[in-house]
């Protein structure tokens, strides 16, 4: 088995969660949170900024960490066990510019429940869900910008 660790981000700005939309070659469709692979050196925190600012070209500002997910799947030579960290992170403002390197189509902020009803992956729609209600508990306690 082969071990990966990747971060992302749960990007929020007006109450309204940031997706990418990635299309690769019409075989893998879907909305996501931005993530992706640590670099030899990198903090996870540094690696989800990046990840943000690369896929998404917003600049997020971490705000709390939610957790981590885990999931597997098959490549032609193994099986791959993948650990991915989550934090929560705000922007400044609704634009975003998607990855087209990265097969990223489009980008946008959507509210709660649709954001939920896009996501492509169940484990995505839960750190949605543990993400959104450590923003929410920040907005009552008037410590969310």
């Amino acid at each position: 088995m082969i071990e990966a660790k990747s971060c992302g981000g749960l990007v929020i700005h007006r109450g309204k969660i940031l997706l990418l939309y990635k299309n690769y070659n019409n075989r893998y469709e879907g909305w996501v949170l931005p993530k992706g692979t640590i670099e030899e050196g990198e903090t996870y925190e540094a690696t989800a900024l990046r990840e943000v600012h690369e896929e998404a070209g917003v600049d997020g500002v971490i705000v709390e960490y939610i957790d981590k997910t885990t999931y597997s799947f098959e490549v032609p030579e193994d099986t791959v066990s993948k650990d991915v960290h989550w934090y929560l992170m705000r922007s400044e403002s609704y634009e975003s510019h998607p990855q087209s390197e990265e097969f990223f189509r489009d980008s946008g902020y959507y509210k709660y429940h649709e954001a939920y009803h896009l996501l492509k992956f169940e484990n995505e729609r839960t750190i949605l869900e543990r993400g959104y209600s450590i923003y929410k508990r920040l907005k009552r306690e008037q410590k969310w910008d």
